[in-house]
């Protein structure tokens, strides 16, 4: 939505009908996540899981699929606001989710268990939406009006889906991929799941900068009227973010196990984590400057570029993470996971240099 939106920057009134496009959108891909979420017990046990486990699940499945209906009809807003120039107001709705997210993961959990947690996540999510659309209406421009659907547009929402579906194919490739690799770093032992888990954590943390700094870059490069313009955009927040990750890989590697101290007191697995965080500072250097130029395709509207990168990279994964971890343990794997990365980074770099050049140039072809 953020490359629609930009360029409205200056009339706020007009980048609504877009917001609701893409409601349109998200409700669609929302209510298909819903049922996938209430679908997960029957899943559960026709991939064998033991019946007393599924029957855990209990309210949960309902829960996270009210969650995910709750997110994906009242989304967007925060996008909106960052598009428009507005991000300092997302920081609210971001703190009052989180806040009562862990407020009530710490009180639910310890009594209910998973339902607790079903609870805790329904609840943020309800505050964070709320409070991102009542800021979003404190706009001026856009005080009184109505933030439902209303009437569909398909021309708009078709060209808002072409930007929109390749990125989100480029997660679900992604987080796939991913669940193979923990599952790949389960099969070296209880010790190398857990060394891997801390890690993985660990990258979450260093790549906050990268998220925030793609987000807020995204629609300035829409907005953009040169080439010249586009890649110098995208420098300053390829360097913010590797900034970010070489500032945290900092502390890792000269407090690494004071850090990791903090998640295990088992030697064995502390002593495997410290081996591992320079992999983990290249991975997530990698990772980091790769969602930065993901985000600069999604701002030329050319997220197709990025599903592709993500296919070669994350298929090069697949072929060689059960090889890798086999003959050389979570060191192999980590070192599949850096080259996978950096060949992402490399493929989605020659999409941004080729189709930055194009511009404002008259030969560019129509985008959306």
């Amino acid at each position: 939505m953020a490359p629609f939106i930009a360029a409205c920057r200056d009339r706020p009134a007009e980048a609504l009908p877009i917001l609701k496009d893409a409601r349109w959108l998200t409700m669609g891909l929302g209510t298909a996540g819903a049922v996938v979420m209430l679908g997960v017990p029957l899943i559960a046990r026709v991939s064998g899981v033991p019946d007393e486990v599924a029957a855990e699940f209990g309210m949960l499945p309902l829960l996270l699929a009210l969650q995910v209906l709750l997110f994906s009809a009242g989304s967007g807003a925060n996008g909106m606001l960052i598009a428009l120039g507005r991000s300092r107001l997302v920081l609210w709705s971001s703190l009052s989710g989180t806040a009562v997210g862990v407020i009530l993961h710490l009180t639910l959990v310890p009594r209910m268990g998973i339902q607790g947690t079903g609870i805790a996540l329904l609840a943020s999510t309800a505050l964070a939406v709320t409070v991102s659309n009542v800021l979003l209406l404190r706009i001026p421009e856009l005080t009184g009006q109505s933030l439902w659907p209303g009437r569909p547009r398909p021309r708009e929402i078709v060209r808002m889906a072409k930007v929109g579906i390749p990125m989100s194919a480029t997660l679900v490739i992604k987080f796939a991929v991913l669940g193979g690799v923990t599952y790949a770093a389960a099969r070296t032992g209880a010790q190398g799941a857990a060394a891997h888990a801390i890690l993985t954590s660990l990258e979450g943390f260093l790549g906050l900068v990268a998220f925030a700094v793609a987000q807020a870059v995204t629609p300035e490069i829409a907005r953009a009227a040169s080439p010249g313009d586009v890649r110098r955009l995208n420098r300053a927040a390829l360097t913010i973010a590797a900034g970010g990750v070489l500032a945290g890989g900092f502390v890792l590697l000269f407090l690494g196990e004071v850090v990791l101290g903090l998640f295990t007191s088992d030697s064995t697995v502390l002593a495997l984590a410290l081996v591992l965080l320079p992999l983990l500072v290249a991975c997530a250097l990698a990772n980091d400057c790769g969602i930065v130029m993901s985000y600069s395709l999604t701002g030329l509207k050319r997220s197709t570029w990025t599903l592709g990168s993500a296919i070669a990279g994350n298929g090069m994964l697949v072929l060689v993470m059960t090889p890798a971890a086999a003959a050389w343990g979570l060191v192999g794997l980590w070192m599949a996971l850096v080259a996978s990365r950096v060949l992402i980074l490399g493929a989605q770099t020659v999409g941004f240099m080729r189709h930055s050049a194009r511009v404002g140039s008259a030969l560019e072809a129509p985008r959306g």
